[in-house]
């Protein structure tokens, strides 16, 4: 069905050969958070609404939208819109893909749920009705792709796919939308084609015709293909290959501080923590351990050594500066290796005890040298941490699955208003709300709970500004999550080629020029 998107297109020149250090993980649209997945996504379907590269709210396959009164959103559908295997675009596609996105297999419930109930006014109208004002509904709404109901019906793919299911989903491996490109070949770990869809109702900017995405998950490797010219571009740049590649005139490096917090997550929910030497007890349920764990972590160490300065130490949970509303947290605790060691012992650990550290060793700028950097601070009060490092596509079902007890993990998004992220990973679990859907230590806390809730339905911009201060100063006071840094990103591509880099680390290919 997309070979007719295939004919006339350069295929040489005008290819992009994108080199990730992952893989996607799905094609379809509502089951992953992973940025790389989100992002091959957004390239095949579109929003209603989306974020651009300047960081607005810019219309997509709506084109204007009316608040009717504070809980009715009215919005008017693009006119013309086809999917990419010819069929029309309307708003019953619009109330089945929120729907689906609202439903109990989706990754995207915490966007999705928030906007409400959906509701078809005519073929190209359609209403949203929240049972309580929704002051970030724009920002949910442009997280949630659109997909064909006839498609999704045709292929058993009314529900999302579930990635920890053995049995492969038709939507995991195949998608259509209305999106700037159409997928054109998927070989999972190996490479994935996408091409121009000549059929988007937008304007492209750029002139690439034909994307390959080959993931390369060695550091080394990837450096070798980009330096040989065997791809073209990535936005994984190991720190310690900056100064070698910036040298290189036919090459062109690009910086940006990205909208990324790199945490510790702490499982603070099960009586025992897993896999560790302590046994009918969880250290990390006693305040005192999870801050003498943030008093023994040097963040401007992580910065200078591991890092190689491409990181921004913070004690804030944002995933920006701008987002950091508690100023006074901004910086991460001062290193204190007495008074961790003081806490500890008043816990009861004065000889520490022993522990795994999940990591990923794909996924985040030299996350597995961090993870074992953090295990050499730690041994520092007692703490003997195995480092466990595994490919995103097993460590991100462990995490699903709650396996491990203590976990690097990162979030990142476009918009700096912290609310998301609150909703995500600081708010307990469960309830109609399905919040808490990436708080994988299941971190409950009633005052944190309060005060996200309040955030979330508080359409006055100052007092809705004072609840999310005082949730970022509450979780930081009882180190519910350990914030690290916030990541740069640094992207590089062969000369000819000239990327549009932003802050949500993510790839514009309809901007790409190549030369």
């Amino acid at each position: 069905m997309l070979l007719c998107l295939l004919v006339g297109a350069p295929l040489h020149a005008q290819t992009l050969r994108w080199a990730p250090r992952g893989d996607v993980l799905s094609m379809d649209p509502h089951v992953s958070l992973e940025t790389t997945t989100i992002n091959v996504n957004a390239l095949i379907h579109d929003g209603l609404v989306e974020i651009d590269a300047h960081d607005r709210i810019v219309p997509a396959l709506a084109t204007s939208w009316t608040v009717v009164e504070p809980m009715l959103w009215r919005f008017k559908l693009r006119r013309g819109v086809r999917f990419q295997d010819g069929t029309p675009f309307t708003a019953d596609d619009v109330v089945f893909s929120i729907r689906r996105a609202q439903g109990p297999g989706s990754k995207f419930a915490s966007f999705a749920l928030p906007l409400g109930e959906v509701r078809r006014v005519d073929d190209e109208t359609i209403e949203l009705r929240q049972s309580a004002p929704n002051p970030t509904l724009l920002n949910q709404l442009s997280a949630v792709m659109m997909m064909s109901r006839v498609w999704c019906q045709a292929h058993g793919a009314a529900e999302p796919a579930n990635l920890l299911d053995k049995r492969e989903a038709y939507s995991n491996r195949f998608a259509i939308g209305t999106g700037r490109y159409a997928l054109a070949e998927r070989q999972p770990g190996v490479r994935t084609v996408l091409v121009r869809n000549p059929a988007w109702w937008g304007r492209f900017e750029g002139n690439v015709q034909r994307v390959i995405l080959q993931p390369i998950a060695s550091d080394a490797t990837r450096t070798a293909a980009l330096l040989s010219g065997d791809v073209d571009f990535t936005q994984d740049v190991p720190p310690q290959d900056a100064d070698r590649l910036a040298k290189d005139p036919a090459l062109r490096l690009l910086q940006l501080p990205e909208n990324r917090l790199i945490y510790l997550g702490l499982d603070q929910y099960r009586d025992e923590l897993p896999r560790s030497s302590v046994k009918g007890r969880n250290p990390f349920k006693d305040a005192r351990v999870r801050e003498a764990f943030a008093r023994t972590i040097d963040a401007e160490v992580l910065q200078k050594t591991i890092m190689r300065g491409q990181s921004q130490p913070t004690g804030c949970f944002s995933v920006s500066r701008d987002g950091c509303l508690a100023t006074a947290i901004e910086s991460p605790p001062q290193p204190d290796l007495a008074l961790a060691r003081r806490l500890m012992a008043q816990a009861g650990y004065a000889d520490g005890f022993a522990l795994t550290l999940a990591c990923p060793n794909d996924r985040y700028v030299n996350d597995q040298a961090l993870c074992v950097a953090l295990g050499g601070m730690l041994a520092r009060i007692g703490v003997r941490v195995e480092v466990e490092a595994s490919s995103k596509t097993v460590y991100f079902p462990k995490l699903e699955t709650f396996e491990p007890g203590f976990y690097l993990h990162g979030l990142g998004y476009a918009p700096d208003d912290p609310q998301l992220l609150f909703d995500w990973v600081a708010h307990s679990r469960g309830g109609p709300s399905r919040k808490g859907e990436l708080n994988f230590a299941r971190f409950a806390d009633a005052e944190v709970d309060r005060l996200v809730d309040e955030a979330g339905t508080e359409m006055d911009a100052d007092r809705r500004r004072a609840a999310l201060r005082a949730a970022q100063q509450r979780l930081n006071a009882v180190h519910g999550y350990l914030p690290l840094h916030r990541q740069m990103l640094l992207w590089a591509a062969r000369a000819k080629v000239h990327p549009v880099i932003t802050a949500d680390n993510r790839v514009r290919v309809d901007l790409i020029r190549v030369d």
